[in-house]
């Protein structure tokens, strides 16, 4: 199988499933790395990168042929499973949001590489909403307004539906939504 490059035959193929992936916070990440290659190698190298937005490159792990070479401060946080390139995060935190960048490197005759990054979106769940209203009691009149206000503590990408007997309300003279 061969991948062209700005004009030059490349034997190694690398694929990854997605370019965006989202994990949840406290869960672990799973980036699925698969590459193939159609010479005869002498070593095999994976290198794994994070770079968060406006900063460099920061060095994960990486392997030469079976053994996994990590950066000591994150030991216990990132695993490789040579000769698989595939990267396990466990567990995922907020932090761990920016691109991950994977490089596979063949040697045989010559040395041949690929690289492709993956960008990590961290999902903090969101909690039971709650409800406050204003007044907070007393009945209302038909004169009268009743203002309810929705709040979570934690979540990120959060959207609100206010809803009235299973359906969508939408702004009316009847509702206002700020």
């Amino acid at each position: 199988l061969f991948h062209f490059f700005a004009g030059i035959c490349s034997a190694l193929k690398l694929t990854v499933p997605s370019h965006t992936i989202h994990g949840i916070e406290g869960q672990p990440l799973h980036l699925t790395v698969d590459y193939n290659f159609n010479v005869t190698a002498s070593e095999i190298q994976i290198i794994w990168l994070f770079e968060r937005p406006q900063s460099n490159p920061q060095y994960l792990l990486g392997s030469v042929n079976q053994t996994v070479v990590p950066d000591l401060e994150y030991l216990h946080k990132f695993t490789l499973i040579p000769p698989n390139a595939s990267l396990m995060i466990n567990p995922l935190h907020i932090s761990d949001e920016g691109n991950y960048i994977v490089k596979v490197n063949i040697r045989g005759n010559r040395t041949i590489a690929a690289s492709q990054r993956i960008q990590v979106a961290v999902d903090v769940p969101v909690t039971k909403p709650i409800v406050y209203t204003e007044p907070s009691s007393g009945a209302v009149e038909n004169v009268g307004n009743i203002t309810l206000q929705c709040s979570v503590e934690k979540g990120t990408r959060l959207v609100y539906q206010w809803m009235k007997n299973g359906k969508p309300l939408h702004p009316s003279p009847t509702y206002t939504f700020s």
